[in-house]
């Protein structure tokens, strides 16, 4: 008898291991994002997005009668770190539908695994527009891509001075590549001409050499595309060679990062530049100011558009879950594939062939603080043409 009820025992817990994520107690949503690494800024203002989400999803009771839980993977800024990610989050634990990651490169790594494992991914932030080339059904972006960038900054530029001659400085990585071709396509289709595009090695510490070739070259306006920490030192040392175009302007991302104006970042340094924008807290969107004021209270910092846009993909996760009345993730797919969310914080949501109509905002940091300053009907500030000489600062 001792045996038969051990052999009970055994089974029963076996079976306890191996149920499904819709036969546990909780609902367990997979997020890849860079929690250490040369990201991990990033990745933890995804982290904090995710959690005012997070709390009020389960405030409403959850989704499906259960609460939610997030099951977090840190790629530490790796795509092959992602790679491994999903196959943790998916093949051992089960879950139904994946948020992720924070950069292009390693976004761009995962689409295969996870359209092969035949599971829903929803990308907050990677912007790169080759992140999207699979077209497979199982993946959907959050945000606006690289191509999307381009155009806002050309047309912020036409309707204000129309600059003659750009130069293009990105990092040599898929984020920087991405964007660096979207602006070379839309600054020749605008008839700017490019008199420098120049690569570089991310978290170089010196990056005078690439800046003095950019000076001698005299553009106009110059487009950035870099992450934090580059975006800090490129301005720091553009002073230190004294290089003044009229524009400075960027692919967002480190120009967009919350800490880029304060003295974590490039503070007095990032005066003038230009950057789009996915979101501030005063876009004239239901909820934005909220977003912003719970995010200072709990976090004692203002967000960036990161942390909203992982916001944003969770409460997507959450509705789809909802509407599909079901955690199989074709039915999950299928019922994002049919979101259409007219009011949130993030503006509108809704997906053509995996995409988010997502709209771009062109801001400009005056006095160490981002103000909209494009398009007209979002703005809230005008903008500030030419940047001032280094020397008259």
């Amino acid at each position: 008898m001792r045996l038969k009820a051990f052999f009970v025992f055994a089974i029963a817990c076996l079976c306890t291991l191996m149920l499904p994520a819709w036969g546990q107690a909780t609902t367990k949503i997979g997020v890849i994002t860079s929690l250490t690494g040369s990201l991990a800024a990033f990745g933890e203002a995804h982290k904090n997005g995710y959690a005012i989400a997070l709390d009020e999803i389960n405030a409403k009771g959850g989704v499906l009668g259960k609460k939610v839980e997030l099951d977090f993977y840190d790629d530490q800024s790796k795509p092959d770190q992602a790679v491994q990610g999903v196959s943790k989050l998916i093949d051992q634990d089960q879950v139904p539908i994946l948020l992720g990651s924070y950069s292009s490169e390693s976004t761009k790594a995962i689409v295969g695994s996870v359209t092969q494992r035949e599971t829903p991914l929803i990308i907050p932030t990677a912007t790169a527009d080759n992140v999207m080339d699979s077209k497979s059904p199982w993946i959907f972006r959050i945000c606006a891509g690289a191509t999307d960038y381009a155009k806002a900054t050309i047309a912020f530029l036409k309707a204000n001075g129309a600059p003659k001659k750009m130069a293009i400085v990105y990092e040599n990585t898929n984020f920087g590549q991405s964007n660096m071709k979207a602006m070379t396509a839309a600054a020749r289709e605008a008839g700017i001409e490019l008199v420098a595009v120049e690569s570089y090695e991310a978290k170089s510490p010196d990056y005078k050499a690439v800046l003095q070739r950019v000076k001698q070259a005299n553009p106009d306006v110059i487009y950035f595309c870099s992450y934090l920490l580059d975006a800090t030192t490129l301005m720091r040392q553009a002073r230190e060679v004294d290089l003044n175009p009229k524009y400075y302007t960027s692919a967002g991302t480190g120009f967009a990062a919350a800490e880029f104006p304060t003295e974590k970042g490039a503070g007095k340094n990032a005066d003038f530049t230009f950057s789009v924008s996915q979101w501030l807290p005063d876009a004239k969107w239901a909820g934005s100011k909220e977003f912003d004021a719970e995010y200072f209270k709990r976090f004692n910092s203002h967000p960036a558009y990161h942390a909203i846009q992982a916001y944003s993909a969770l409460r997507v996760a959450a509705a789809a879950i909802n509407n599909a009345k079901s955690l199989d993730p074709a039915k999950i797919r299928d019922a994002i594939k049919n979101i259409n969310l007219t009011s949130t914080p993030f503006g509108p949501i809704k997906f053509e062939n995996g995409q988010n109509q997502h709209p771009v905002l062109i801001t400009q940091v005056q006095k160490e603080q981002y103000r909209v300053v494009f398009p007209p009907d979002a703005a809230e500030a005008k903008p500030i043409i030419p940047a001032p000489a280094w020397s008259k600062r």
